[in-house]
């Protein structure tokens, strides 16, 4: 018997696939008729339609070959150095561990140092992104 309860408690999440209609037969067919297709065509009896990149050996899915390229850019889109996350990751890595050595060896007046510089190094890029706007 179950007690009455104020809290629903989760319930674990349940696998639900849906498959896609496969026929096998028509995909046998289709496959048959390509082949046959490209036999008549290699022969000389069928005219060529195109390259046909798609059937390579009796493949018939398509190719992700080249899709991928390893390192490269998004194409139109110009990163800088200074944009990239890595380097954000860095600046607040090295602050860090500056503001902690400077507590260690200098006492809180490091940390004060640290942040008004920072404060000021803040209020510099904003004055100059807002002369840019004011610019345009």
């Amino acid at each position: 018997m179950k007690f009455p309860q104020i809290f629903r408690t989760t319930q674990p999440m349940r696998f639900d696939i849906k498959p896609r209609y496969y026929d096998p037969v028509k995909e046998e067919i289709q496959q048959r008729t390509s082949r046959i297709k490209k036999e008549l065509q290699s022969e000389g009896k069928l005219p060529l339609e195109g390259d046909n990149l798609d059937d390579y050996n009796g493949y018939d899915g398509s190719s992700i070959r080249g899709a991928f390229t390893a390192g490269s850019q998004i194409k139109g889109r110009k990163s800088s150095a200074l944009n990239s996350a890595g380097m954000l990751r860095l600046v607040i890595f090295v602050l860090l561990i500056g503001s902690l050595f400077g507590y260690i060896y200098y006492g809180p007046e490091a940390i004060y140092l640290i942040l008004y510089a920072l404060g000021g190094i803040l209020l510099l890029v904003l004055f100059f992104r807002i002369r840019r706007q004011q610019r345009r």
